[in-house]
């Protein structure tokens, strides 16, 4: 049946964690696909006053989205501007340190590992979604030094990922993202979109595309790819005289950054999987509901997969699945003129702090 399994894999890998500020639920599965290509990372204490969560859904392979949830909190912590409290560029900056780190020989090794039946390292099985612990995600990386050996000229994978973060810090919370997976925040039961679907129609997209030498046929990067933005897929990367965000297809992700307030009730990383099935409102409206009667939130995620699961093969409800459900404990301040109730879901409210990456300049403005 081609890329697709005569029956679906329903069973789910989830974890619930909390502390005194937030509580998280999270859960994957394969479905009707003939591999598992979704990664994720949950991190409740980044440090003593940060969480991290995020989800990446693999193309090519499942070597791209491991690599991405075993290494990027890593590298938001590494980077200066995290210790001067700019979280929004030491995101931006991780991000595309994902492809740096992924080429020559020390990153063809990495890939070669996560992307093998069984990891060779902690010999977790095939499918299973990377969740760091604890002091683990503190542990600092080094300097990942190049190697030398047979790989050393290799520019890095053609599979690749998106990836959808989001950091919360005490009351802000900071949301990147490359290509369309996507966070949606809850507020007063109004969903808020706060990332963008890199599609490669976009006008800002198309522009990049154009510009770098690429082309899109029937919606597709050179007829191939459905993503306009995308951690690896290094064969649109070759253009040597333009800077990474300006390739045809690039990691440099949109930086949004809310401060929360009382209303908000939940936040949802997901990955396309489940925003080809419902909206961003009805989600929100099916959590809501079900949080009337359902304590543990990865329990949630799990009736969501149920819900968005295909019949047959073929269409919607086909893909991976990976969602993650944060819901906030400690009840924030109400911002001024905030009017939900008139604000579209698909942009956060005018009174949201909104910062996003320019593709054009690699740096952020303020919109």
């Amino acid at each position: 049946m081609g890329i697709y399994l005569s029956s679906p894999k329903t069973e789910k890998a989830s974890d619930d964690g909390e502390n005194d500020r937030l509580r998280y639920g999270l859960s994957s599965m394969q479905g009707w696909r003939a591999t598992m290509e979704d990664a994720h990372a949950a991190c409740l204490d980044l440090d003593t006053s940060t969480s991290f969560f995020g989800v990446y859904d693999g193309h090519g392979g499942k070597a791209v989205s491991k690599f991405c949830a075993k290494y990027l909190h890593r590298q938001v912590l590494k980077h200066e501007s995290y210790m001067a409290g700019d979280l929004g560029t030491s995101l931006q900056k991780a991000f595309l340190r994902m492809d740096e780190m992924m080429r020559g020989q020390r990153g063809w090794r990495e890939l070669a590992i996560l992307g093998d039946k069984m990891d060779k390292i902690s010999g977790m099985i095939e499918g299973f979604i990377w969740s760091p612990k604890g002091n683990e995600a503190n542990n600092q990386v080094d300097d990942w030094p190049p190697e030398e050996g047979p790989h050393s000229d290799f520019h890095g994978p053609n599979a690749g990922s998106t990836a959808c973060v989001a950091i919360i810090r005490n009351n802000q919370l900071v949301v990147a993202n490359a290509g369309d997976s996507r966070c949606v925040i809850s507020r007063k039961g109004q969903a808020y979109n706060l990332s963008k679907d890199h599609k490669p129609d976009l006008e800002v997209e198309k522009d990049r595309i154009l510009k770098a030498g690429g082309f899109i046929r029937v919606g597709r990067v050179n007829g191939s790819l459905n993503l306009a933005r995308a951690i690896g897929d290094m064969e649109f990367k070759q253009n040597k005289n333009m800077p990474a965000e300006k390739q045809i297809v690039t990691a440099n992700p949109d930086i949004t950054t809310v401060e929360l307030c009382e209303d908000d009730e939940f936040l949802v990383i997901a990955c396309d999987g489940i925003w080809d099935c419902m909206s961003s409102q009805q989600l929100v409206d099916y959590i809501r509901d079900q949080l009337k009667s359902e304590n543990r939130l990865s329990v949630v995620c799990e009736r969501v997969f149920d819900r968005c699961l295909a019949p047959t093969a073929g269409g919607e409800g086909c893909d991976n699945m990976t969602m993650i459900l944060v819901q906030f404990k400690k009840p924030f301040s109400n911002p001024e003129n905030v009017n939900a109730a008139s604000t579209s879901a698909e942009e956060p409210p005018s009174s949201f702090n909104q910062t996003l990456s320019d593709p054009s300049e690699g740096a952020s403005k303020t919109e």
